[in-house]
């Protein structure tokens, strides 16, 4: 649910020269596995590449990005709507569409991902949040083991009332392990710096924000999902929030999948919502 869903990272500065050392790290270490110094895990028991691999390399539903990268030459496009009750209770519903990532697979383990405007409605609030652009490259350690960098820029956009009134940048660290073939565990960290919309000053705040998920592919393809996520600062001024989200993902063949999920407000007031439900889809191409 993105009414004020947090978007990330740290300096404007550091966050180039990560995305810049980023491709550049990923041009090295392709190279470097086809002339065998590397180990190449088992295609068949990396979640990134298998069987049911769109399961893992969605970065939706969940706050936490994927430790996977979509594969060279392919797309991946995600889209939601999120319905949602407020808080502080007595603050109505509202609504927020279509939640569209689209990401890009480049070679030697990066992505290149683009998140357009997202419309946010609730009552008066209504306006379209700022664009995203970022860059992510994956390290496999082993079939089990999935390691991501990722550096975010969100751009000065959006509207006065849901938009970001100057650039905001995030770096990211994802970890994830696969115990067995049907069970996954991932950990999400990273440093935001982010400025509010100008209706709410404009002002600049910085912060740490944790996510862990489980997910347990029950019966293929049928994956159930849990995640708890937080952040340090909520907005200029404010304190830690801290939610908690689940539901399932179906995948209805090899390139697509659809999911429902419902989330809920823990602490503070991260994502401006008590409660709320949404779906969404995921397809490759």
């Amino acid at each position: 649910m993105n009414l004020g869903k947090t978007q990330r990272s740290r300096l404007q500065a550091v966050s180039r020269t990560l995305a810049f050392g980023l491709l550049g790290l990923g041009a090295l270490v392709g190279p470097v596995r086809a002339e065998g110094q590397l180990s190449v895990p088992d295609p068949s028991s990396n979640p990134c590449v298998g069987r049911d691999a769109l399961l893992a390399v969605l970065d939706r539903p969940t706050v936490a990005d994927s430790s996977c990268v979509v594969r060279p030459d392919h797309v991946v496009i995600e889209a939601g709507y999120a319905h949602a009750t407020l808080y502080p209770s007595g603050s109505g519903r509202g609504w927020n569409a279509p939640e569209m990532e689209v990401r890009f697979g480049l070679p030697h383990d990066n992505e290149l991902v683009f998140l357009p405007p997202n419309r946010v409605v609730a009552p008066g609030s209504d306006g379209y949040t700022a664009s995203v652009v970022g860059l992510k490259h994956e390290f496999d350690v082993s079939p089990a083991w999935q390691f991501a960098a990722e550096s975010l820029v969100t751009l000065p956009s959006g509207d006065p009332n849901q938009g970001s009134a100057g650039t905001g940048v995030a770096i990211n660290g994802v970890a994830s392990y696969s115990p067995s073939s049907t069970v996954g565990l991932s950990l999400m960290a990273g440093f935001t710096s982010d400025t509010e919309p100008s209706n709410l000053g404009g002002g600049r705040y910085t912060s740490f924000n944790p996510d862990g998920v489980v997910t347990w592919e029950f019966l293929p393809p049928w994956q159930l999902y849990f995640e708890v996520y937080g952040a340090s600062h909520t907005g200029v001024g404010q304190g830690s929030g801290y939610d908690a989200d689940g539901g399932i993902q179906i995948l209805l063949s090899r390139n697509m999948e659809i999911d429902f999920e419902a989330g809920t407000r823990l602490s503070g007031n991260l994502g401006g919502y008590s409660h709320y439900v949404g779906a969404g889809l995921g397809l490759e191409f």
